[in-house]
This record gives structure tokens, C-alpha cells and sequence, in this order.
């Protein structure tokens, strides 16, 4: 009995290890949010109309975006830049690591700035629990209350 719990825990704390450590392509995540598929489930997508707009040029609104993204705990850039116009950013989950990927790709219309987003799970056809949703939410109200409407 002892040894099949000593087996359970092993194997417990190897998925979480890997889940933690496991190497995330980059490829595969920092891709333009109106290219990939509709998260269903495992995240959230805004696009076209539904993309919010911020008064500002790109980089101004993208340079603001990030660093209401990074400034939570576990926020890191996984890649793109500003001069790029497009950021991917992985955030991992306080307790076993989760990751989660929101990419975000600012373009100008004029006076204002359209930031469209994908926020997903990389944990395949789980679901976020509305946590993405959240956590944009609270992203974009930040941004929209430092540039103003």
C-alpha cells in the first residue's frame, strides 16, 4: 500500500514538473489573434468589432498594455516587442504553473489604437474556468483608465 501511494506521489510531482518546465514553442503561441482558431473553452478572442480601441498611437497603447501586464506576479514576455506591434505574454498559474498565453497586436485607425487579443490555455482542451476572461478584463480596464476613452 505504502508503495503504491510512494508511486502516486511520484508520478504526481513529475506531471507538475513537467507541466512547469516543459519547453513552450513559441511558433505555435505568438501568432496574430485573428489567425488563430476561437479558443472555445480554453480562452478568449477579440477581434475585428470586438477588439477594444484606445485613444493613442500603437506603441504608446501597446508600451501601456505591457506594462499593466507585467506588472502582476508571474507575467512574463514569452516573445514580440513593441516595434513589432505584437506581444505574447505567458503567465503561469500560482499553484502548479499552468501556463497561460495572451497575445495582443496593436494597429492604428486613425486616432485610435485596436488592440486585438487571444488569451488561451496551453493545457489542450481543458477549460480556463473564465480565468483568461478575468484577467483581460482586469488588463483592459487598466489600460483604459492610464489612456482614458
Amino acid at each position: 500500500m505504502k508503495t503504491l501511494l510512494f508511486t502516486l506521489l511520484g508520478i504526481f510531482i513529475l506531471a507538475i514538473l513537467w507541466v512547469r518546465y516543459a519547453p513552450i514553442d513559441r511558433d505555435k503561441w505568438h501568432v496574430d489573434p485573428a489567425e488563430i482558431d476561437e479558443p472555445g473553452r480554453a480562452g478568449l478572442r477579440l477581434i475585428g468589432r470586438e477588439a477594444p480601441r484606445f485613444p493613442g498611437d500603437a506603441e504608446t497603447v501597446l508600451e501601456t498594455f505591457s506594462d499593466v501586464a507585467l506588472a502582476e506576479p508571474r507575467v512574463k514576455i514569452l516573445d514580440g516587442s513593441i516595434d513589432e506591434g505584437m506581444i505574447t505574454f505567458i503567465t503561469r498559474s500560482k499553484t502548479f504553473g499552468f501556463a497561460d498565453m495572451t497575445t495582443v497586436k496593436a494597429v492604428g485607425e486613425g486616432r485610435l489604437t485596436k488592440l486585438s487579443v487571444a488569451s488561451r490555455t496551453s493545457v489542450p482542451n481543458a477549460s480556463d474556468w473564465g480565468v483568461n476572461r478575468e484577467r483581460l478584463d482586469r488588463w483592459l480596464g487598466e489600460v483604459e483608465q492610464r489612456l482614458g476613452q
